[in-house]
């Protein structure tokens, strides 16, 4: 029979068919499936299964979340009520970021500085000498703190002292103190000119009380009298030696015996008040001199505190805690105020507020060390500034609820960082890793399964030395436990480092196949009832 093409096409895809199946039977015989070499893998022999004892530091810790903020935004309002024209600034506006601190300028309105101090209340008059309120009180506090002397701390009366201190704080910040005015200038030289006035009078009314029965006005006085005697024995002698002349002349007169007899009488006067003086209006003069200098005075005190140096309302502005970090600025130089805030400021601590549940937050203490991770994953150290009550979120989920008794507020403060890890912290939510306990370097510590308790309560490790089929029990003293590991101290036997201590049992394969025996022979005792019912 003749082959044709198509025969043999025929003839070739059957051979072909032939030797595959052929080789298909040969290598089935050397494919092995996973679960047949599984099942002809050799049974591991039952035994315990151990690790090493290890020398290592074990660290526990406590992981939360918290929000990074600047504390107490506050914003700065200056007053211009004072200034008496348009409130411009001038100058020294401070750079968003800067910290301002008590003692120093944090702006400039209309050339005259705003001093930044340390208080609770806020400015609400201008003091001048003579005024009197808890405001004084506070600003004495903060002048003292500054290290400014103030006279009576505890005085509530800006007086002279409390103006001192006021002009040694304009000299610290490198600005004159403020004037009381012209006026009050040339009412203090007017008042000292009265002063002078007047004890220039009360000096001469007292010299002449002092002169008043002085011996030297004793012996002027005898002395005036002696004169006048004298005078009228002449006048008289020249009387008697006219009327005795025998020869003819006119009548002799009599006025000089007169005049003479007339001055004697006032010396005799002079010469007694002389020895017994009459003072009582040279006293009186002296009493009313007293007064005028009295009065003088007190018209020079009142205008010298006039004058003394205020503390405008206007220059001044107070803040609870200093120093504090600017956060906004809302003035330029050029723009005018008028009762809007300045500026923005916070605390200058930058601070990571989380919560914790009460028995972790028991185990955090003020000043304990932290790990702070920032948004960026790196890690900066910080420190537990507080430990306090927490607050339930109010409505809407803001702040501002009660106190919530199931958690602990924890204020973290980070160390020291870059300009550009605190831009990256601030109002982030980052996480903290408060360790709250650690061994004093590397310990002897085993995994927390090696550990059971025995009879009598003690703690036990199991170790399997090498060479040995049997294992031995060793007491131990635990210590923290952390990670999964626990420090342990031998107490009743020997174990050291490398130690080999037993964390489980590893079953054989033929306990496992019985083990799925009993359990196949449950299924199929739990079977027969249910054929039992059909049946």
């Amino acid at each position: 029979m003749a082959v044709t093409g198509s025969t043999r096409t025929i003839w070739i895809i059957g051979a072909t068919a032939v030797v595959s199946l052929g080789l298909g039977i040969g290598l089935s015989k050397f494919i092995v499936s996973p679960a047949e070499a599984a099942a002809n893998a050799a049974p591991p022999e039952a035994g315990p299964i151990t690790v090493p004892v290890e020398e290592r530091e074990l660290t526990n810790d406590i992981v939360m979340r918290g929000d990074a903020i600047y504390e107490d935004p506050v914003s700065i309002t200056v007053e211009t009520g004072d200034i008496g024209g348009p409130a411009v600034v001038t100058g020294q506006v401070p750079e968003v970021g800067s910290t301002i601190e008590a003692g120093t300028v944090i702006l400039e309105v209309t050339g005259r500085p705003v001093i930044l101090l340390t208080g609770d209340l806020p400015v609400y008059r201008t003091l001048r000498a003579g005024v009197s309120g808890p405001d004084v009180v506070q600003l004495r506090a903060a002048l003292a703190a500054l290290g400014i002397s103030v006279g009576n701390a505890t005085s509530n009366v800006y007086d002279a002292s409390a103006a001192a201190a006021v002009r040694e704080l304009y000299a610290k910040v490198g600005y004159p103190a403020p004037s009381a005015g012209p006026e009050a200038e040339a009412a203090v030289d007017a008042a000292r000119a009265g002063v002078a006035a007047a004890q220039e009078q009360l000096a001469g009314a007292r010299r002449a009380l002092s002169q008043a029965g002085s011996a030297q006005v004793r012996a002027e006085a005898d002395a005036a009298l002696n004169t006048a005697k004298a005078q009228l024995a002449d006048a008289q002698a020249a009387y008697a030696a006219c009327v005795a002349d025998p020869d003819p002349h006119p009548p002799c007169p009599t006025a000089e015996v007169v005049a003479a007899q007339g001055a004697v009488a006032v010396a005799t006067e002079a010469r007694r008040q002389a020895y017994n003086p009459d003072t009582s209006e040279l006293r009186a003069a002296v009493t009313a001199a007293e007064r005028a200098v009295s009065d003088a005075q007190k018209q020079l005190a009142d205008a010298q505190a006039a004058v003394l140096t205020p503390l405008p309302a206007s220059e001044v502005v107070y803040l609870a805690t200093t120093p504090r970090r600017v956060d906004a600025v809302d003035v330029r130089r050029g723009a005018m105020i008028a009762g809007t805030p300045v500026m923005t400021v916070s605390g200058a601590t930058l601070q990571i507020e989380g919560t914790l549940g009460l028995d972790d937050a028991e185990l955090v203490t003020e000043g304990a060390p932290v790990v702070i991770t920032l948004p960026d994953g790196t890690e900066v150290d910080g420190t537990v500034a507080s430990v306090g009550t927490a607050e339930r979120e109010g409505e809407n989920g803001e702040g501002g609820g009660s106190a919530d008794p199931t958690r602990r507020r924890i204020v973290v403060v980070p160390g020291e960082l870059t300009e550009e890890q605190r831009w990256m912290l601030q109002g982030s939510n980052v996480r903290i890793t408060i360790p709250v306990g650690s061994t004093d370097g590397a310990v002897m510590a085993v995994p927390v399964a090696a550990v059971s308790a025995g009879p009598g309560g003690e703690y036990r490790v199991e170790v399997l030395d090498e060479g040995a089929s049997d294992t031995r029990l060793v007491v131990v003293r635990t210590g923290l436990a952390a990670g999964g590991f626990v420090e342990v101290t031998p107490v009743e036997g020997s174990l050291e480092i490398g130690d080999r201590v037993v964390v489980g049992i590893q079953a054989s394969r033929d306990a496992r196949d019985d083990e799925g025996d009993d359990e196949g022979d449950d299924e199929e005792d739990a079977e027969e009832p249910a054929e039992d019912a059909e049946g």
